[in-house]
Parts: C-alpha cells; structure tokens; sequence
C-alpha cells in the first residue's frame, strides 16, 4: 500500500486525498486551519456567500425599473432595505464551518486521517507535524497562499484590513477605500457597493483588471462608475494609516482618500517558508512559489506540489486538478498533463466574467490567428425581460476550420453560460457544431449559439 502524505487540506490537498484513497493509497492530510484550508474557510466560499447576498440586494434596487418596488420607499426606490451585518457575516461563517464539515466528512468516509497542525517536510519521505512524524512514499505539498502585505499599509484588523477580516467587523463600512483593482479588489468593491458602503477603487494601472480582457473590464468599470463608486486609477498607493475615525490613503502621485474603513487587495504570496522545502531540494522560483513540471512534480524525488503555492492560475478548479493529477501521476495511473488552456475562469462580480481558451491580447498581438465576433447582451430578448442591459458574448475561432478556441461571457451567471463554452474548447468543437446546437427560447444562452452561427459567416473578419 503506497503511503501518501498532504500538507495542506485546501481543494489542492483534499482533492488529492480523495483520489487517493479511492486507488487504495494510505491518505494522511496534515491541515492547520481545518478541512478545506483558507479556500473553505477564509477565501473562496465566505467572499462568494458575501457576494451572492450583495448581488440579492442590487437586484432590489434594479427591481425598480421593472416596476416592482416597496412601498413607502422615496420615488418608488427600494426605501427600507438595508444590509445587515451582523447577519450577513454569521451566515457567512456558518455557511464556510458547514462546507468545511461536509468535506470532513467525507475524507472520513474515505478513511482519509487527517492530522490538525502545521507540516513541515523534514526529508523528502518525511513530513513532520507537531511532535508526530509520519513516514510516506510520496509528498504532495499544497500549502496555499496568504493576502499580501504593503510596507506602509499595515493591516490592524479594525480600520486597515485583508478581505480574510472583513467578516469580523460588525457594521457595514460607510466609507470604504479598496486598494488594489485586480480581481479579488473588483469583486469586494462592488459587492461592498451594493450591500450600501460607499466605495472608492483604487487602482494602479490605466483601468480596472488590467490582466483582463479589456472589453469586459471596461464594461464592469462603467457599471460601477454609474452605481456611484469613485474609480482613482493610474497611481499606487504609497500608505495607508488610521486617523481618530477612520484611514486616510495617500497615493504615489499625492492625492489622497480618505474613509472609515481600508481593504487591501494586493495579491498574494505563497506559504512555502520555514516548512522544508528549499533543504531537501524543492526549487522555489524568485517569487517563492514551488516549480512544477504539467504532471505537479517538483525538483526533488517524491514531492509534488499542487495549488496557489505553486503560482500556476490562482483557482481553486485548477488547485483541484493538479492535485489529482498529482496523485495519478504518482500511483501510475494513466494521467493527461494539466492544460491551461483550457481552463476555465470567472469573476464574481455583478455583472460576472467568464474566459476560457484563447485571449483577445493574443490574438491582437498575433500568437494566435482567429476569428473574432462580440454579441452585445442588450440584444437578447431573455435579457431585456430581465433588465439587463451590460454584457456580452465575444467568441474566438479558426479562421479555416472553424474550430472554437476560446471565450469571453460578461453577463449574470456567467460562471453557468462558460460551462457550454469550455466543453466545446476542450473538444475542439467546431462553430458549426456549436451553431446547429439547440438553444431554448428565450435564454441567454442563446446568445452563444448566435455568436457562433455569425463566426460561420464568411465577412466576419479575422483579427
């Protein structure tokens, strides 16, 4: 019986220990926080529980122009409704507990044992965890990462905070300032938005989600702008300190905010120190993130490494998949090499992005010929019954064969419509296979079979 031993229970660590046992291996996961590690109970399931209940409340206010509204409300407007904190964060908590359970449960029905503490690698064959020492055959490292901190911006835990403190505060934050206009920083400063804080962006770069495709970010910032949020662009933030009431954050170029509350939202850094790894010959790169081949192997002999410790796309899915990957890999099971294009992606923002496969950057710069056609969301008729009027559908194909290469979904529920979109990039399906598919009537699904029933045009044009 081949013993396999995982430092860290996130989806990279559980995911493995449930393969795993399920080919017969002795599973032993070392977790420090409990079942599901920071994307469980800090990260990924509390921001998108928060997230879920913002967008709940925005639709709300966007009821209004459907003609539904409350009574007793100013000119018709939502009136009364208010977010309730206190509420909203214990729901959050519990729902996070409640998912960290179930995962308990079944690597216990797995016979997974799980160790609570911090591992440590001490040999390659060897993993320490408080005064225990446990002997394995292969390691699989998958320790996650942590919020990253500025020099300067501090977090305190009250006015100055990481998005993994924001359910601790009681009250709703009046003013709140979020630094950093990446992903993570999108997503807390609209939800923030529509559950009533006033909110200010502050953003580094020209505009919004600069790793992004440029025309859904675009679309995302000019919904915020007219929701009320105060979008600062172009300049860093150089400090953040607490004043008698609040925080004030001063930029690089001089301005300055100033609110009640701070979020920072600078990325991350990977949890790959003091643990062993660089002793006993796991590479690190210059970042501190562990170097893997496409199978999850490090450098040194019977150790992999799966999810954000490693850098590769920062998604819990491909956390997941490393790890099996990992796993299979090592028990000689037949294993396809993880393949990032195929990966697919989503913002939770309101509107949400989805993206899969190829990217509109690289087809502008030329690494990839394509066919290109955007299908504004506002057309579809299942859309206007709903009153959405932002979003789109941009689909990539072979200007020859036709086949799809990649996607871009602004819309509600994004994260459901990519999901046709990825099975046709991981098949290689073709926009005539696509565009002979059956939509329901009306859907916003739709709009992807028409999307690709105009790639099969011959005037569209290549990019």
């Amino acid at each position: 019986m081949t013993r396999i031993v995982i430092i860290g229970g996130g989806p990279g660590g559980y995911e493995a220990a449930l393969v795993a046992a399920q080919l017969g291996a002795r599973v032993t996961v070392v977790e420090e926080e409990g079942p599901g590690g920071a994307c469980v109970l800090t990260d990924c399931v509390p921001s998108k529980t928060m997230i879920a209940t913002s967008v709940r409340k925005q639709a709300l206010v966007d009821g209004t122009s459907l003609g539904v509204h409350f009574t007793g409300g100013p000119d018709g407007d939502v009136g009364g409704a208010v977010a309730d904190m206190p509420v909203v964060n214990r729901r959050v908590k519990e729902l996070a507990r409640a998912q960290s359970a179930d995962i308990a449960a079944r690597l216990a029905a797995e016979n997974v044992e799980v160790v609570r503490g911090r591992g440590r690698l001490v040999e390659p064959g060897t993993v320490r965890a408080g005064d225990r020492t446990i002997r394995a055959d292969v390691v699989i490292v998958a320790t996650g990462a942590t919020p990253r901190v500025l020099p300067g911006a501090e977090p305190d835990g009250e006015r100055i905070l990481t998005w993994r403190q924001m359910y601790d505060i009681d009250e709703l934050p009046e003013k709140l300032i979020v630094v950093g206009s990446g992903v993570t920083g999108a997503e807390f400063a609209g939800a923030y938005m529509s559950l009533g804080s006033e909110v200010t962006l502050v953003s580094s770069r020209d505009r919004m989600m600069p790793n992004e495709d440029a025309d859904a970010a675009e679309v995302l910032e000019e919904v915020y702008r007219r929701r009320g949020m105060n979008v600062m662009g172009r300049s860093r933030a150089s400090s953040v300190k607490r004043t008698a009431d609040g925080v004030v954050v001063t930029l690089e170029d001089g301005r300055t905010a100033e609110g009640t509350h701070c979020l920072m939202t600078v990325g991350m850094v990977p949890n790959t120190s003091g643990i062993g790894l660089e002793e006993n010959g796991v590479r690190l790169d210059r970042n501190g993130f562990i170097e893997v081949d496409k199978v999850s192997r490090t450098s040194a002999p019977g150790v992999y490494a799966a999810g954000d410790c490693t850098g590769v796309l920062m998604l819990a899915s491909v956390a997941a998949m490393q790890g099996r990957i990992a796993v299979w890999h090592a028990l000689g099971e037949a294993v396809q090499p993880i393949r990032l294009a195929t990966v697919a992606s989503n913002i939770f923002t309101d509107p949400e992005i989805a993206a899969v496969g190829v990217t509109q950057k690289q087809v502008e710069n030329k690494e990839v010929d394509a066919k290109v056609v955007k299908l504004p969301l506002a057309t579809n008729a299942r859309a206007k019954m709903q009153g959405f009027h932002d979003g789109f559908i941009k689909m990539f194909c072979r200007p020859n064969t036709g086949i799809i290469l990649g996607a871009v979904v602004v819309a509600p529920r994004a994260s459901e419509l990519i999901l046709a979109l990825s099975v046709a990039v991981q098949h290689r399906l073709t926009v005539d296979q696509l565009a002979h598919t059956f939509a329901v009537y009306p859907s916003l699904s739709g709009s992807i079979t028409e999307a690709a029933r105009r790639l099969m045009s011959p005037l569209t044009a290549n990019i």
